[in-house]
């Protein structure tokens, strides 16, 4: 669905590419869902892996250029700090894919046990590859009290759910345990940053060095202590060098094409011709996904008010969210089996647009700007989500085609395709200057994903059939999964303490050999090179 959106618009689909209805799905020969992305033909790879090529770019450009400024917005706005954004907000925006896969797995009992296996595929991936990433690109020092209250919770998280598994039966009570439990998590987040910010006013600290961003090398702070923002002053000199002497208005519609063009020309002169030539690939991309997400930069004195461009997202962005949320299920949807469901929220963004276009100037943003970060945000990620999807589409006909076994699948290409999100989102982040964002939304996402997947999954299921749910472990491999996920979290605990909570490139360096060494194991394992007699 998300190709038949945006790739028509600027490229020709290759040859012989055959796209799926939206609710149409191939399957293997053991019935277990393959995708939705387009079939597979040994005599088309090149056009999958053009599409993977496309598909990457999208996920690179909306997490970097408006998934992450909407988050900064929208942090800035509610003054959170990097760890309450990276376990809210961040952690909704990765895990939706998870949690709908999720609650898809537990409404059958036999795939159950196989949806726990995939969060704690996606959980040892995220953990060790995606943070072990976030510490090679930005070595720094983790706030010490987060960072263990965070490993805390995901071993307790690891630790229930491996009782579950043993038990095999997951009751209302757990069921509800699990939802508080995050609650818990994130109430603990909210007030461990209120009382730290507290502590810092009563000690006389000036306002100046209250919203000051902090020295990321400094680890004896409870909690990131400022609102998320990027450097103003920075900004400010950079615009100030190409300032106009003169006053200048720009008409309507110069602000909008303005507004579209992502073509920098005083950066275009100074790039390498490789730069320029991936720029022309991304351009393209780059204006379909400016027509259709906000972004608020609170760092611009207009705070990136375009009026026209705005008004034309109230428009763009529902409609986009209604044809791409859950691979299209919603785009031909009829209300009362008469009027579509896509007509109406155009309709509606026709209306109030007409209404912000008449009420607002161009030179001016309206106070209620800030609603345009968090619909960029919900924008950003839903699409973040549904080129995430076509992804683990393209991988599993990838295992289809080289005929590896659903367990392999689900370990592998599965864990890594639905933590692509998690990978471009963090690893965009901290090289913005924000690892410790990052690094909360390795912990904050996945414990997200276990304690809400778990719970909202097995929640449905209860109330679908008024009782238990049955889980059945995947076998020997699924151990291997949870003893893997536990040991590296204890290892974490123990070593990042040692280290004074600096996380470098060899903390890095051994996150990654670990998960190496665990995958060796886990293939050896479904292989029947490693068995339990």
């Amino acid at each position: 669905m998300f190709c038949g959106i945006f790739l028509p618009l600027f490229v020709v689909l290759p040859c012989g590419w055959q796209l799926t209805s939206g609710s149409e799905l191939l399957r293997n020969e053991s019935g277990v869902r393959v995708g939705m992305a387009g079939r597979w033909s040994e005599n088309n790879n090149n056009d999958e892996i053009i599409w993977l090529f496309f598909l990457f770019i999208i996920l690179g450009l909306t997490a970097s250029k408006f998934f992450c400024p909407n988050l900064s917005a929208i942090s800035s706005s509610l003054r959170l700090t990097h760890n309450v954004a990276g376990v809210t907000f961040l952690a909704l925006g990765n895990g939706a894919p998870d949690i709908f896969s999720a609650i898809a797995a537990f409404s059958h009992p036999h795939t159950a046990g196989l949806a726990v296996g995939a969060l704690f595929g996606a959980g040892i991936f995220v953990t060790t590859v995606v943070a072990g990433s976030v510490a090679l690109v930005k070595p720094f020092a983790v706030a010490s009290r987060p960072f263990l209250r965070d490993v805390i919770f995901y071993m307790v998280a690891v630790f229930w759910t491996f009782l579950i598994l043993y038990r095999g039966t997951v009751t209302l009570g757990e069921t509800l345990g699990y939802l508080g439990l995050y609650v818990l998590y994130v109430v603990i987040v909210i007030i461990s940053a209120f009382i730290y910010n507290r502590q810092k006013y009563s000690d006389n600290t000036s306002v100046q060095n209250v919203t000051h961003v902090p020295d990321f090398h400094s680890s004896d702070s409870s909690d990131d202590d400022v609102p998320c923002l990027t450097g103003r002053s920075i900004h400010q000199e950079y615009e100030s060098e190409y300032r106009p002497l003169l006053p200048y208005s720009e008409s309507t519609s110069q602000i909008l094409l303005s507004s579209l063009n992502p073509v920098d020309n005083r950066r275009w002169r100074r790039k390498s011709w490789k730069w320029k030539v991936l720029k022309v690939f991304k351009t393209p991309l780059e204006v379909l996904l400016l027509l259709c997400i906000p972004v608020v930069d609170p760092d611009k004195e207009d705070r990136n008010w375009r009026r026209p461009l705005n008004c034309l997202h109230l428009i763009t962005a529902p409609l986009v969210c209604v044809l791409v949320f859950q691979s299209g299920a919603y785009g031909n949807y009829m209300i009362q089996g008469q009027f579509p469901l896509w007509l109406l929220f155009l309709l509606l963004g026709l209306f109030v647009s007409a209404i912000v276009f008449c009420s607002t100037s161009n030179d001016c943003p309206p106070r209620y700007h800030s609603f345009f970060a968090l619909l960029g945000f919900v924008v950003s990620a839903v699409l973040i989500s549904a080129a995430a999807s076509e992804v683990v589409s393209l991988l599993h006909m990838l295992g289809v085609v080289l005929r590896l076994s659903n367990t392999v699948l689900g370990l592998t290409l599965l864990a890594w395709g639905n933590s692509i999100g998690d990978c471009f989102s963090d690893i965009t982040i901290a090289r913005q200057g924000y690892p410790r964002m990052a690094i909360s939304a390795c912990f904050g996402g996945i414990i997200f994903n276990m304690l809400f997947g778990v719970g909202l999954g097995c929640l449905v299921q209860m109330l679908q059939t008024h009782a238990d749910v049955q889980v059945e472990p995947e076998g020997l491999l699924t151990w291997i999964l949870a003893g893997s996920l536990g040991l590296s979290l204890v290892l974490s605990f123990v070593i990042v303490p040692l280290c004074r909570f600096h996380l470098g490139r060899a903390y890095g360096i051994f996150l990654l050999i670990f998960y190496v060494i665990f995958l060796i194991i886990a293939l050896l394992t479904e292989f029947g090179k490693i068995r339990v007699t």
